[in-house]
């Protein structure tokens, strides 16, 4: 049915259960309703049905044009607040940069400074206030080559380590934290603990404890060229780098994961680098599927 035979009705008292429904879902169904109270305040002789929906009419379409210019410009307005809410939003938020198990990645940050990113690590940093606060926060490991400018920070839940241009190693695990200095100068801050490293110097804190390291004599970390080294760490912690670069889960049970290894193992082969952590300790393993390692005494 037509809205002004609607209306007409509606006026007439003669609307049925579905007209009525369909008369409360007109756009102006509130005006209607408010001007027929209005109306009804006032006695008039007679009551002309056809002469009260015309005036009724003109009074709604009145109001409609009054309304027509508006809706486009609130319909703009919203547009354009809700662009600029997703602006606000979008370069003033977090960028979250990822890897997984068995997978590593090279960003490059807004001052060109460039971070290769470890398996299963997490870098973020913000870019909205980059050049006035050079701050990344991580989790895993990565190898940082940054160029000179204002104070570099990179935050993990361990310690802080501060440069003004270097490169540099940070591995934070669980229990684990290490600082490798290869270019430059590096702070590293540990609760009260402060230490400047310099080229070939490290800051090890395995379970809170402080440990004393040779110096490095490499130009970059091993990691960068597909290999993980180890100087006398404990077989715990070469598991744990092993399952993430393979996508694996090694069961130790029956092994003692204290015991020291001195090696290194590939990441492109995994029977070689089963073979070059087993072989020197002594023992064996077993492939129960591509994602399971069972590894035992001899």
């Amino acid at each position: 049915m037509k809205r002004e035979d609607l209306i007409k009705k509606w006026l007439d008292n003669e609307l049925n259960v579905q007209e009525l429904e369909a008369f409360k879902q007109l756009e102006d169904y509130d005006d209607l309703v408010q001007l027929s109270n209005s109306v009804m305040q006032f006695k008039a002789p007679e009551y002309n049905t056809s002469e009260e929906l015309n005036t009724a009419l003109q009074h709604i379409n009145s109001k409609q044009r009054s309304k027509n210019w508006l809706r486009p410009v609130l319909r703009i307005a919203a547009i354009l607040a809700l662009s600029f809410s997703v602006y606000y939003y979008t370069t003033t938020l977090d960028t979250n940069i990822s890897t997984l198990a068995a997978q590593k990645t090279e960003i490059q940050l807004p001052d060109a400074s460039q971070v290769l990113l470890n398996a299963a690590s997490t870098l973020t940093y913000n870019k909205s206030d980059w050049e006035t606060n050079r701050d990344v926060t991580l989790e895993g490991e990565a190898f940082f080559k940054v160029t000179k400018g204002s104070k570099f920070s990179v935050n993990t839940s361990t310690g802080t380590v501060t440069v003004l241009g270097t490169q540099f190693n940070i591995k934070q695990r669980n229990n684990y934290f290490e600082v490798i200095c290869y270019e430059g100068s590096v702070k590293v801050t540990h609760n009260t603990n402060i230490v400047i490293l310099k080229p070939g110097n490290s800051f090890l804190l395995i379970d809170g404890e402080i440990i004393a390291k040779e110096k490095e004599t490499a130009s970059n970390p091993s990691w960068i060229n597909n290999e993980s080294s180890f100087k006398s760490m404990p077989f715990a912690y070469v598991i744990r780098e092993f399952e993430r670069q393979y996508n694996v889960t090694i069961n130790t049970q029956d092994i003692d994961l204290k015991q020291l290894f001195t090696g290194s193992f590939v990441h492109n082969d995994k029977e070689l680098a089963l073979k070059s952590i087993t072989l020197p300790l002594n023992l064996n393993y077993s492939l129960q599927n591509n994602k399971a390692i069972v590894l035992s005494r001899e």
